[in-house]
């Protein structure tokens, strides 16, 4: 098993054993009890202790809206990036106060803004409990189906994780790695009472607009802090990143800590193949169709654009970084190097004994066979249980508490993952937000799931019918929106603590509209767990193990979202300037670069500034150190992840990467693949004498 061949490796250090090698040293999202701590010697001289390990990982914080974050001082000051912090931001700027447009600068502990349902989780500890989740698995009847196995699987999880929060009193979660070749628990401290501290205006943390985005030279002051609390009082966080006095430097070793999402590096060709042709397409159609409609709502009124523009951010973002992951796909050259790869493990396993051969041998055309049954289903899931169907808090709450009243009456082990009692409290935060509610964006979102469930099941499908009540999508979205009572946080809390028959009594319309799909949803989600998943948790695994035995050195796991650290070294890069030549980009761009693009951009849309900061240009020091890029290995949920350097002093604050980069999801390639950080020092200077920030600014003072 992948699990004996590479994660029982527990000792920091001991991947070394594997044949690590140096050039192996920059590449890979790491998990931390998997450090690659002798490649990194062996390549640029310095040893990774386990100190020095284990104070990095408490220093690390993941955001469960999906972003990274760090303590920065003893005092529970978090950083992370703006567009992190947005959704927050956002909710906050209500009435009179648009700190999405004019920024936020707090004066004292009690200007600090507390955020109606921010979630932070701070890694405590992890224990390798494969042996206990695959002992599950194959428990079940000789004979029986892989799908009965794999339920067993995620009953053996939901055991651990809630007698794990039982005993710890911490948040608790069975982590598969290695697409089921490895199953870790990982125990949170988790942190509820965030507050905003400091944040620059939209304009600032996003200059240059989704023109710039995934591009570089850039200027943006992407960052933002908060506060952790507990108690009433702010935590007190001994391990943290503190300030460097001079931040990144051309040449400079730099470590990421951050929460990776997704990546591929493991993936079949299969698989591949159906994200090429199938997935991604469908998913790219479907976000361009909501790009338009939020941006024509956005344009209604000021009101509309404040409470949709964190959402089509997100949208536009996601369309950027899809696109460049299918462009890598469609790439003849990159899908070739991966269908070598696998190629290659395959040749592996041809060379070993028929008996254990027969272990590794099947893997890839089961897969194969799975992803093609996949995409008979794949649009319908989407559009009922996934991200293309009806959208919005409305339509969140009124399927959380119809699924609550279903799922928590069941045995803990029998229930829907997210419903299981070690993730209730986080799932009840969001329940009970008392966030505010935008009904004109609500209506967008709850028409735009109905249109994909109208072409992804037909007009006359019975489900979609019974959706839609007899009425277009427009005004059956409208009527629900108008008509629903889950505004009321009270009402919320009454009905979740009343369970089903309370849910069914109430009669409201938001949730009458999930429950039209969502017996469709479940059989469509049941499908998918029994055909997929469970193919995945039997082969993909294996897959990894022939990787690493093939390739005889250690094979790190696919991001989960979950920590991971990684090694790069700062340096610039050159690129087509698209005229047959190269252009050399700069290690780092300055405070001057930004008032240069400005004005090139006219100070108009993307490029415009806000009045403050052209207020501020006498006194700031030009050459100061804007964003930089480096060689380190990120990706999406990577955002907001500290940027460090041996001395274990932040340097910077990762909040993009280029477009060469975004294939690197598949294929890691270091050439032109770059990261791009906020540097230190331009947040410094920013704070000091365009935010007169001088308490956050005291607190970060390197000492």
């Amino acid at each position: 098993r992948i699990a004996t061949a590479l994660c029982a490796f527990g000792a920091l250090g001991a991947l070394g054993a594997l044949g690590v090698t140096a050039a192996q040293a920059d590449e890979g999202m790491w998990p931390y009890d998997l450090a690659p701590v002798e490649a990194v010697k062996k390549q640029h001289g310095f040893e990774m202790t386990r100190p020095w390990l284990e104070r990095a990982q408490r220093a690390s914080l993941r955001f469960n809206n999906g972003g990274s974050g760090s303590f920065v001082t003893a005092h529970g000051l978090v950083m992370t990036n703006h567009h992190v912090g947005a959704d927050c931001i956002q909710k906050l700027s209500q009435g009179k106060n648009d700190y999405m447009a004019e920024g936020f600068v707090s004066h004292g502990h009690a200007e600090e803004l507390r955020c109606p349902d921010l979630e932070l989780n701070q890694l405590v500890s992890t224990q390798d409990v494969t042996a206990q989740v695959e002992a599950a698995g194959n428990a079940v009847k000789a004979g029986a189906s892989e799908a009965a196995a794999n339920a067993a699987r995620r009953a053996e999880m939901a055991k651990i994780e809630k007698a794990c929060a039982d005993e710890t009193k911490l948040r608790c979660d069975v982590v598969t790695l290695y697409a089921g070749g490895a199953y870790h628990l990982y125990r949170y401290r988790k942190y509820t009472d965030l507050r905003l501290v400091f944040a620059p205006e939209f304009q600032a943390a996003f200059f240059g607009g989704d023109p710039d985005n995934f591009t570089y030279p850039r200027t943006c002051l992407d960052v933002t802090f908060f506060r952790a609390y507990e108690n009433g009082k702010p935590v007190e966080s001994p391990d943290f990143f503190p300030f460097s006095k001079v931040g990144a430097q051309d040449g400079g070793l730099t470590f990421v800590s951050g929460n990776p999402g997704r990546t591929g590096r493991l993936t079949s060709p299969g698989e591949l193949g159906f994200l090429r042709d199938v997935a991604y397409p469908y998913i790219l159609k479907y976000l361009r169709a909501e790009a338009a409609a939020l941006e024509a709502y956005m344009a209604q009124s000021p009101a509309a654009l404040r409470a949709a523009r964190d959402d089509y951010f997100g949208v536009t973002n996601s369309l950027k970084a899809l696109g460049g992951y299918l462009d890598g796909l469609k790439d003849p050259a990159v899908f070739a190097e991966l269908e070598r790869r696998h190629a290659q493990a395959r040749a592996w396993v041809a060379a070993r004994p028929e008996a254990e051969a027969a272990r590794y041998a099947p893997a890839w055309e089961q897969l194969a066979e799975a992803f093609t049954a996949y995409a008979e289903f794949f649009e319908q899931l989407q559009v009922t249980e996934r991200r293309a169907g009806p959208g919005g808090k409305i339509v969140s709450v009124a399927r959380t508490l119809l699924r609550a009243g279903a799922e928590r009456p069941k045995a803990n082990e029998a229930r829907l993952r997210e419903f299981g009692e070690a993730g209730l409290a986080s799932m009840e935060l969001g329940l009970f937000s008392e966030a505010p509610i935008d009904d004109g964006l609500e209506i967008v979102l709850i028409e735009l799931g109905l249109n994909n469930m109208i072409n992804a099941l037909g007009a006359d499908n019975p489900t979609v019918k019974k959706a839609l009540g007899g009425q277009t999508p427009r005004a059956r979205a409208e009527a629900v929106v108008k008509g629903t009572k889950l505004r009321d946080v009270a009402f919320r809390k009454k009905l979740y603590e009343g369970g089903a028959k309370a849910v069914a009594a109430a009669k409201d319309p938001a949730i009458e509209l999930v429950a039209a799909y969502d017996e469709l949803a479940r059989s469509l989600r049941g499908r998918y767990e029994a055909e997929l998943e469970a193919a995945q948790q039997r082969w993909s695994g294996r897959i990894a193990e022939a990787f690493a035995q093939a390739g005889g050195k250690a094979t790190y796991p696919d991001a989960t979202f979950t920590l991971r650290l990684n090694v790069g070294v700062v340096k610039g890069y050159t690129e087509p300037d698209g005229k047959g030549g190269e252009v050399a980009r700069p290690w780092t761009t300055t405070m001057a670069d930004l008032f240069a693009k400005s004005a090139a951009g006219k100070n108009e849309g993307a490029y415009a500034m806000h009045p403050r900061w052209q207020a501020a240009k006498a006194r700031l020091d030009m050459a100061t150190p804007f964003n930089f890029v480096s060689d380190n290995d990120i990706i999406g949920g990577n955002s907001g992840s500290p940027v460090f350097d041996k001395a274990g002093m932040a340097v910077g604050l990762i909040f993009d990467g280029n477009m060469q980069q975004l294939p690197n999801n598949f294929l890691y390639t270091a050439g032109a693949a770059r990261s791009i950080s906020v540097h230190v020092r331009a947040i410094t200077e920013a704070l000091d004498k365009v935010y007169g920030a001088k308490e956050v600014l005291a607190e970060l003072a390197p000492k």
